[in-house]
C-alpha cells in the first residue's frame, strides 16, 4: 500500500540528524521526489482518461435535462456548475483533493518563509530582511531542499482535507441558496457555505499544520516526520496536535467567509455565466486569497505560535523581557490559547507583531488561492463533460 511505502521511506531518512543542513536537504529532497512520482502517475491516469477540452473551443453552456426533444439531449454540453445527479458530490471531493495536493506543493516554500519570518524571537542567523532574501539565505546555508522539508505530511493532510472543503461548501451553499435566494446567487449563502466547509477541513488539516511549521523552523530538532510525531506525542500529549483548532477556526472562519465571498462577487462581475473560463477563476481566486489574508494575519501569528511553541519564545516569556515589561511571571512551560497567545505577541512585538510575516503571507495566498481555484474548476469542468459524454454514449448505444 502507498501507507506503507511513505512510512517506511520516512522511517529511512528518520535515521540522520536533523540539525546537520546537507542531511536535512537530502531528506527533504527525497521526499520531494517520491511525492512527485506518486502525484504525477495519478495526475497523467487522471488526466489522460478525462481530456478535457481548453482553449479556443466551445465553453460548457447549460443544459436543460428535463427537455424530451432527442436531438437537444445528445447535442447540448453540460453545465459543470449542475453536475449530473448522483455524481456531484465524488467529483467535487476528487476535484478538491487534486486542487488542495498542487496547492500546497507549489507554494510550500514561500510557506516555509512565512512561518519563520512570523517567528517572534527568530534565531540571529534566521532574520530576514523579505521574502527572497529568506529563500536565498535558507537555499544557501541550509541546502536547495531545505525549504522543502515537511512537504510530505502536507501533501498527505491536504488531500483529505480539501476534498471535504470543496465537496461540503458546493453542497451547502447550493442548499442554503434555495433557501435565502431561491434561483440566484447569495452571498450570505457562500459566507455561510464556506465557514461550515472550514470546520471539516481544519479538523482534518490541523494535526498536519502542526508538524508541517515544526519542521519548517530553523535549527528543527526533529529528524523527520515521524520523529516529530512521536516526539510531540510523547512530550506533549495528544492535544498538542489541536492546541491551535481553536485560533485556526478563529482565524480560518472569517477568512474564508470573505474568501468565498470575494471569489463569488468577482465571479459574478468577470464571470456572470459561470462558464469556465480559467482567467477568471484565476484572477478572483489571487485578489480573494490577497485581501483575506491580508486581513486574517493577526490571527495567524498566534496560530504559528501555538503549533511551533518556539523555545527562545518561551525563554523570553521566563526572563520578563517585551515592551513596557518589567519582572518575569515565573517559567512558561507552553503558550496554550488563542488569549495567551494575544498576549504573548503583543508582549514581544507590540502592535508590529500582530503583522509580522504579512507580505510572505499575502505573497503566498495570492498565487497559491489562485492555483487552487484554476485547478479545482479546471478538474471540475473536465469531471463534467466526461461524465456528460459517458453518458450520452451509453444513450445513443441503447437507443441503436
Amino acid at each position: 500500500m502507498e501507507a506503507d511505502g511513505f512510512v517506511r521511506r520516512r522511517r529511512m531518512t528518520a535515521e540522520t540528524a536533523g540539525n546537520d543542513p546537507g542531511v536535512a536537504g537530502a531528506s527533504a529532497g527525497a521526499e520531494v521526489r517520491w511525492l512527485g512520482g506518486r502525484f504525477w502517475g495519478v495526475s497523467e491516469s487522471i488526466v489522460g482518461s478525462l481530456t478535457p477540452r481548453i482553449g479556443g473551443e466551445t465553453e460548457l453552456q447549460t443544459v436543460d435535462f428535463i427537455c424530451t426533444a432527442q436531438d437537444q439531449t445528445e447535442d447540448s454540453e453540460p453545465d459543470y456548475e449542475g453536475l449530473p445527479q448522483g455524481a456531484s458530490t465524488s467529483t467535487h471531493m476528487l476535484a478538491g483533493a487534486v486542487a488542495g495536493i498542487m496547492e500546497h506543493c507549489l507554494m510550500f516554500p514561500i510557506d516555509c518563509v512565512k512561518t519563520r519570518m512570523q517567528s517572534l524571537q527568530p534565531d540571529p542567523a534566521a532574520r530576514y530582511r523579505n521574502v527572497m532574501d529568506a529563500l536565498r539565505r535558507i537555499v544557501a546555508t541550509e541546502g536547495v531542499w531545505r525549504p522543502m522539508r515537511g512537504l510530505n505530511v502536507t501533501a498527505v493532510g491536504a488531500g483529505p482535507a480539501h476534498a471535504l472543503y470543496f465537496a461540503s461548501y458546493e453542497k451547502l451553499k447550493k442548499t442554503l441558496s434555495d433557501v435565502i435566494h431561491p434561483g440566484a446567487n447569495s452571498h450570505l449563502a457562500n459566507g455561510l457555505a464556506g465557514c461550515v466547509a472550514t470546520l471539516l477541513h481544519d479538523a482534518a488539516m490541523n494535526p498536519t499544520e502542526v508538524v508541517k511549521q515544526r519542521m519548517q523552523m530553523y535549527n528543527s530538532p526533529y529528524r523527520g516526520v515521524l520523529d516529530c510525531i512521536r516526539a510531540v506525542w510523547q512530550r506533549e500529549g495528544a492535544a498538542a496536535f489541536y492546541r491551535s483548532y481553536t485560533t485556526q477556526l478563529t482565524m480560518n472562519v472569517p477568512f474564508q467567509a470573505l474568501h468565498f465571498m470575494t471569489y463569488e462577487y468577482l465571479q459574478e462581475l468577470l464571470n456572470p455565466h459561470r462558464q469556465y473560463n480559467p482567467s477568471s477563476h484565476m484572477l478572483s481566486g489571487a485578489l480573494a486569497g490577497a485581501i483575506a489574508a491580508a486581513a486574517t494575519t493577526p490571527l495567524d501569528v498566534c496560530k504559528t505560535l501555538l503549533n511551533t511553541q518556539e523555545s527562545l519564545t518561551l525563554s523570553s516569556l521566563s526572563s520578563g523581557q517585551g515592551p513596557g515589561q518589567g519582572q518575569g511571571q515565573g517559567a512558561h512551560r507552553q503558550i496554550s490559547g488563542l488569549a495567551h497567545a494575544f498576549r504573548t505577541v503583543y508582549r514581544l512585538g507590540g502592535l508590529k507583531g500582530f503583522f509580522k510575516g504579512v507580505q510572505a503571507r499575502v505573497i503566498y495566498q495570492m498565487p497559491s488561492t489562485a492555483i487552487s481555484w484554476s485547478v479545482y474548476e479546471f478538474f471540475k469542468y473536465g469531471l463534467t463533460k466526461h461524465q456528460h459524454d459517458k453518458r450520452r454514449t451509453q444513450q445513443m448505444e441503447a437507443e441503436t
